[in-house]
């Protein structure tokens, strides 16, 4: 079942002879079940921030330095059924596999096969990105049956771009502030043009990322779009076509709905119109009346004389 907002857990305030006891349990129902020890004498101090999509689920995990294992027994005891993504933002780790070791640096994504066995280190500690996708659907979307070796690959800005916008959305889903809102099949999308199927729909969708990344820069166009998804700029307006879209009218709806959420809140509204990326207060009046139907100041006043009639004493 979809999980509407992140969920948090952390064993700060947890008992420290405790700690990785409720750790591990929490893993095994919330994410991937492990085993795990601490390098020194620490207590263990993690966060897990997770989110469940319709099919797929998403995690933001910091703690300091510990190692985890994902043995046999452990696997046939809770098989997880799925593919793991792991964006690594901070803390160098190494992977052990039964096909050998792999170091993931920061700005690296590791996929594998959750259900093979495998051993994970961390002795600077960690940030990550999670993405677990069912075998099943990571099947269809990608047309992978198996992952029989993990791959690394670099999402760093530069890198994949596929990776590098999966790794955005899901960063901006899988936080405990102001999370926003993550589209699963954009997800999906990335994922099948990560590995290497429906390019049309990853690059979409890596546009899309970006776009929503940095709507708020005036100067934003659908050449430097096209540009950091490594596209040409008609290529990417024919992508666009195919949803009956095109680039530029994607952006002014990103900046308009923006715009719309901030017009319930106490900033003025030439204000907002330049935090969304309008040239103009005037150039954002008009094109808000042209979409909406309405004027930014109409919505502003009603949403003012709401919050009044809430604040009012009941009798």
């Amino acid at each position: 079942m979809r999980q509407l907002t992140p969920a948090v857990f952390s064993t700060a305030g947890l008992p420290e002879q405790r700690r990785v006891e409720l750790w591990e349990d929490h893993n095994a129902d919330a994410l991937i079940g492990l085993r795990c020890r601490t390098l020194t004498a620490a207590s263990l101090e993690a966060t897990e921030i997770n989110l469940q999509l319709d099919q797929i689920h998403l995690a933001r995990v910091r703690g300091n330095s510990h190692v985890v294992e994902r043995d046999q027994a452990l696997v046939r005891r809770r098989p997880a059924g799925s593919i793991a993504l792991f964006f690594s933002l901070a803390g160098e780790a190494f992977f052990y596999h039964d096909d050998g070791v792999r170091t993931v640096r920061p700005g690296e994504m590791l996929m594998c096969d959750a259900d093979r066995p495998f051993m994970r280190g961390f002795s600077q500690g960690l940030e990550e990105l999670v993405v677990k996708v069912p075998r099943q659907v990571f099947a269809e979307v990608t047309g992978i049956e198996h992952v029989p070796s993990p791959a690394v690959v670099g999402f760093a800005r530069g890198g994949n771009p596929f990776a590098h916008a999966l790794a955005r959305q899901v960063g901006a889903a899988a936080r405990s502030e102001d999370p926003r809102p993550a589209r699963e099949q954009d997800l999906l999308d990335l994922i099948a043009a990560l590995a290497g199927r429906s390019p049309a729909g990853g690059h979409r969708a890596a546009a899309q990322a970006h776009i929503d990344s940095n709507f708020a820069d005036p100067a934003l166009s659908a050449a430097r779009v096209a540009a950091a998804v490594g596209l040409s700029t008609r290529h990417l307006s024919r992508v666009f076509a195919e949803s009956g879209i095109s680039v530029p009218q994607y952006i002014l709806s990103r900046r308009l709905e923006a715009a719309r959420r901030m017009l319930a809140g106490p900033v003025p509204i030439a204000e907002v119109a330049h935090r969304c990326g309008f040239a103009s207060p005037a150039h954002f009046s008009h094109a808000f009346r042209a979409h909406f139907g309405e004027r930014a100041s109409d919505l502003r006043r009603s949403a003012i004389a709401s919050r009044s009639g809430r604040d009012e004493p009941h009798s």
